[in-house]
């Protein structure tokens, strides 16, 4: 069924995660209501304030969106963006983005603006472009997905950033704790396209965004994202010095530069433990979100399953690079 643009009074069923303090709640939906009802279009709005609660809001927000002809819109971080945008494709509906989180690589990479207000309003002008997700087992990510050391990274992060606030600097450093700490390595066999390979690594991580790829400096991979496959990166077996050097090299955008990295492009990868490992299930990170999968894992590309609102000039960006 082709993907339509959404009527001129389409109304807006706002999906918005609280997130920070009472009062910075109450700011952002009050400028989400008045910049709608300046443009006057019609806002639905729920406010998450458990996050155990946000998909079965998501779910619901998603099939009044369906059955009115409007708009799913996510505000938040990635994670919230990403169980959002979930249901968005569940449910068929037209997805949009408020961006709201630390680093917000799905909105930046699309062109939707970081402050609140501008991205109200470009989302009011938006086009229609279909994006691609990446999916594992039954999970889709929008950023990235990872197993192994990452999702331990990000189990840390949250819990530092609970106790000494949410920044990039809070970030990067609890990185770095988690990365020269303890942990055991993933015994693993990767399977694509009749190619086998055994790997033992820290951890294995699955990208699906093009800015992100940029910044480590995966040039080739870069490519490929935009290309319509996914991008898999696994340090080989490194000590700690090696992988804070990874690390360096990942910050500095040099990371294509290594050596003792496995770097490749798919568009489907079975991911299974070796065969004297006893685990049956493993830790998985979809856009910073951490849950417990059952081996073996599957990831693969769902190519245009998304219908995404973008401000006018980057969807007709994405128009000429798809013509080019």
């Amino acid at each position: 069924m082709p993907i339509t643009e959404p009527g001129p009074n389409a109304a807006f069923y706002v999906v918005l995660n609280a997130g920070s303090g009472h009062s910075e709640t109450e700011l952002r939906c009050s400028t989400i209501r008045d910049v709608l009802k300046e443009a006057g279009r019609t806002c639905h709005l729920e406010i998450v304030d458990d996050p155990e609660q946000l998909c079965d809001i998501a779910r619901r927000m998603a099939r009044q969106a369906k059955e009115a002809g409007g708009v799913l819109v996510a505000a938040g971080g990635d994670g919230t963006i990403n169980t959002v945008a979930h249901q968005a494709v569940l449910q068929g509906c037209l997805f949009g983005v408020l961006p709201q989180g630390t680093f917000n690589y799905f909105g930046r990479t699309h062109g939707i603006p970081e402050d609140l207000a501008e991205a109200v309003r470009a989302l009011v002008s938006s086009r229609i472009t279909p994006v691609q997700v990446g999916v594992v087992n039954d999970r889709i990510f929008l950023v990235n997905a990872s197993v192994g050391l990452y999702p331990e990274l990000l189990e840390a992060r949250e819990n530092d950033k609970r106790q000494y606030g949410r920044s990039r600097i809070v970030a990067i450093l609890s990185a770095l704790k988690t990365a020269l700490g303890r942990h055991r390595p993933l015994r693993i066999t990767l399977e694509t396209e009749g190619i086998v390979r055994k790997l033992r690594t820290a951890t294995l991580f699955v990208g699906n965004n093009r800015l992100q790829m940029e910044q480590v400096g995966m040039a080739p991979l870069t490519a490929a994202v935009e290309e319509g496959e996914l991008a898999a990166i696994a340090p080989r077996r490194v000590g700690k010095l090696g992988m804070l050097g990874l690390m360096v090299r990942g910050a500095l955008g040099r990371l294509g530069d290594a050596d003792n990295v496995l770097a490749f492009s798919f568009k489907r990868l079975v991911v299974r433990h070796a065969r004297l490992s006893p685990r049956r299930t493993i830790k998985v990170a979809t856009d910073g979100e951490v849950t417990r999968m059952t081996m073996p894992l599957e990831f693969r590309v769902l190519e245009g399953r998304l219908a995404l609102l973008k401000p006018p000039e980057a969807a007709q960006d994405s128009r000429d690079a798809s013509a080019a």
